[in-house]
């Protein structure tokens, strides 16, 4: 398997450190298969994660956000000591799965059925960074109050 090296990229370039820990930490997480994933974009601002926890309950699934970091967790109890497996193809092993999340990305919904657990994510930008309409003047300049026009 090929690692790249970023060094290069952290020597030349002043401010993306951020985006190359992000490249860092993807290629770190890549190597990870387990549990299966989709990630799906189902409006211009929503996305769904699906991911593949069959024989896991909702007491056994961790999700939490923290500093746009989305990380789900599956913790399996120790029932196996009345149960005798001639095989066991089932992994139902424990597992932490993380997702970067991009500045405004909410979690919405959590939803676990059929052994899919459906993460809802939603972009909500702030009033402040959606565009807004700029209302163009006529160029005459306006009155002060008191005086009368010429």
């Amino acid at each position: 398997m090929r690692t790249i090296d970023f060094s290069p990229l952290y020597r030349s370039v002043v401010g993306f450190d951020r985006l190359a820990d992000l490249l860092d930490t993807a290629a770190a997480d890549s190597a990870a298969g387990y549990p299966p994933y989709n990630i799906e974009r189902t409006d211009e601002n929503a996305y769904r994660v699906e991911i593949a926890v069959a024989g896991f309950r909702p007491d056994e699934l961790d999700i939490q956000v923290k500093e746009n970091l989305l990380t789900v967790t599956g913790r399996k109890t120790a029932n196996d000591s009345q149960r005798t497996f001639l095989h066991r193809g089932l992994a139902e092993r424990n597992f932490e799965r993380r997702f970067q999340l991009a500045d405004y990305v909410v979690v919405t919904d959590a939803e676990l059925a059929d052994g899919l657990l459906a993460i809802s994510l939603k972009r909500e930008l702030p009033e402040a960074l959606k565009p807004r309409k700029i209302e163009i003047g006529t160029g005459q300049s306006k009155l002060i109050e008191g005086e009368k026009a010429a």
